[in-house]
């Protein structure tokens, strides 16, 4: 499909929006660095001459970075077989893990978002439970007219733009994935991340050149404007998009006319009625709602509970560790990290971004309370349709609302959740109650009696991702996600010995 201009601008600024809604930490990190340990396995290319424009993947044109990653895919599709895929991988896990508290602590201090312990957390997820090509299953059928093969086919040239709430994260995940599946990718970092993701990417080629691999697996443009979003968009080298961010981004995407995998936005529910054992889950809701100062989109973003155990949710919650906001105290943080216009409609609340990821305790100083750097979440008792509700903070605050019936409390959900079918969460101990919700909110991530990070793969089984492919359909996304399904047939009896 050819893109109109038109169509190019609505896609550059739609994007933009998501991708520099920060403006990047100009103080440089102390870091560490990674060295090889021996000499890289050089491998011969005919684009040795572009390839030698960037450092380790980090190119300062987009054009020579998606040119080098083009080239590379050739190479790496024809020389290296499954097994070298798994040996390139192997060595990034290695590598990773061994940088993770220098990945943690520069996206920390370069964002100024999160919580570093929980950033060294996340960056261990995604090293560990990121699966590799176990996943790329071959199916056979054989009958009386032959033999039928089918197997998955990488995409090629991936783009993948990617947050500045989970940077390094995103891009270890995607890598492994992706290169798996026997692509290679260019990303379009987020602007505030471009220092902490620029060295994940080189510390990646690094370790896949020590590993015998080719260069340039995976690259990216040192300085991301809406001008390099364009061009990949614009690249016929450039078979698959993948966005992880808000909505507006994957819509933006969707207009390329390419393939497009998109991560969505999410504004995650939890209904607590009667039934649960409430100790457990005021427990797990802090803990998933006081993660990485709640950045994750799958966190727990507001609470529904039963009115006849509310107060002991509460209570609890306290316990572990919670700030309960008063009505005085409540509206001095509404005041402080929400900001909001008067139309003829009414009042229309946005998100203070300077307050994104933000410690609790920093917000109290910042309303007049002192020595409370220890908290590390604020909950607030409110109305359904309260602003917290409704909008998707990225914050440490936690809205709870009271229900008087489940029905009330799953209509509350869903008005919370916006469609999204991103995920929610439900503590019960009723199987018809669980079932209940389940069916009605259809969200790409239903988590019961754990907090939602359970849903990928923290503290719960299966496989981890930070691209959630819900609006378009891949969800929990692995290598399979990024392959394309062929065909082989031997036809006329062949190969059929019974």
């Amino acid at each position: 499909m050819e893109i109109q201009q038109k169509d190019i601008e609505l896609i550059v600024q739609q994007v933009l929006k998501n991708v520099l809604a920060h403006q990047p930490v100009q103080e440089e990190p102390e870091i560490k660095t990674y060295q090889p340990t021996k000499t890289p396995a050089m491998v011969s290319s005919p684009s040795s001459q572009v390839w030698s424009k960037g450092e380790y993947g980090v190119f300062d044109r987009i054009e020579d970075a998606i040119d080098a990653a083009y080239e590379a895919q050739k190479i790496y599709i024809k020389n290296f077989q499954l097994k070298d895929r798994e040996r390139l991988i192997s060595k990034i896990r290695e590598v990773a893990k061994a940088n993770v508290e220098t990945l943690a602590k520069m996206t920390r201090e370069e964002t100024n978002i999160g919580r570093y312990e929980d950033k060294v957390l996340k960056n261990l997820l995604v090293i560990e439970k990121t699966p590799g090509t176990e996943c790329l299953e071959t199916k056979a059928v054989s009958g009386d007219d032959g033999l039928t093969i089918i197997e998955q086919a990488p995409f090629g040239l991936i783009g993948a733009i990617t947050p500045v709430t989970n940077p390094t994260e995103t891009i270890i995940n995607n890598v492994i994935s992706m290169i798996a599946g026997g692509n290679t990718v260019v990303f379009n970092v987020h602007p505030s991340a471009k220092k902490s993701c620029a060295f994940c990417l080189q510390m990646i080629n690094k370790a896949i050149e020590e590993a015998g691999g080719p260069s340039n697996l995976a690259t990216m443009v040192k300085e991301p404007t809406m001008d390099t979003v364009k061009a990949l968009c614009e690249s016929e080298k450039v078979r698959l998009l993948v966005g992880t961010g808000g909505t507006q981004m994957v819509k933006a995407l969707l207009k390329s006319g390419k393939k497009v995998i998109g991560a969505g936005a999410g504004n995650p529910p939890v209904i607590v009625d009667a039934t649960a054992d409430i100790q457990h889950a005021a427990k797990e809701i802090y803990k998933g709602a006081s993660f990485d100062n709640n950045l994750l989109c799958l966190a727990e973003k507001e609470v529904f509970v039963d009115e006849t155990v509310a107060s002991d949710l509460i209570y609890y919650m306290i316990k572990e560790g919670a700030f309960l906001l008063n009505h005085e105290q409540l509206q001095k943080i509404m005041d402080l990290v929400l900001t909001h216009e008067d139309t003829p409609k009414g009042r229309v609340y946005h998100v203070n971004k300077k307050w994104v990821g933000q410690d609790a305790g920093k917000m109290l100083e910042a309303i007049g309370l002192q020595d409370k750097a220890h908290i590390r979440l604020l909950i607030c008792e409110v109305e359904h349709d309260h602003p917290f509700v409704m909008l998707e903070q990225l914050m440490p605050v936690l809205p709870i609302v009271k229900f008087k019936t489940l029905d009330e409390g799953i209509e509350y959900a869903l008005l919370a959740e916006h469609g999204n079918r991103h995920t929610a969460s439900m503590f019960s101990k009723n199987v018809d109650n669980l079932t209940k919700f389940a069916r009605a909110v259809q969200t790409t991530i239903f988590v019961k009696n754990a907090c939602t990070l359970a849903g990928v793969g923290f503290g719960g089984e299966g496989h981890t991702t930070m691209t959630i492919a819900g609006p378009t359909g891949e969800g929990i996304t692995n290598a399979v996600s990024f392959t394309r399904q062929r065909r082989c047939v031997l036809a006329e009896g062949g190969f059929r010995i019974i």
